[in-house]
């Protein structure tokens, strides 16, 4: 699901939600989307939503985004772990697994 700045706040206010902040121009944005696309059919204890940079300038200067892709990890709409780059699904993974369990 595609986020703007008008139904981003809305949208990671519940649960645990984690925003990739993409562009189209952003090479590893398009290596990371199916990444991304797997875990959210895998996990259910996970919503993966994503944000154009772009075209949602605001948001990504709220969230101070200064390198594509950016994802932000929001429980209950607080932000608790920022990552940055491209990743493996398994360093990925483990990395949210990381913050999920502090």
């Amino acid at each position: 699901m595609q986020l703007t700045d008008a139904t981003f706040a809305d949208k990671t206010r519940t649960g645990t939600v984690l925003v990739e902040f993409w562009a189209q121009w952003c090479g590893p944005c398009h290596m990371l989307s199916p990444v991304l696309d797997e875990i959210d059919r895998e996990r259910d204890d996970l919503t993966v939503l994503k944000i154009n940079a772009d075209e949602n300038t605001a948001t990504a200067r709220d969230y101070q985004v200064m390198s594509l892709p950016t994802m932000l990890l929001f429980r209950d709409g607080v932000p608790i772990r920022q990552i940055v780059g491209a990743r493996p699904k398994g360093r990925l993974l483990a990395e949210l697994d990381d913050a999920l369990s502090a």
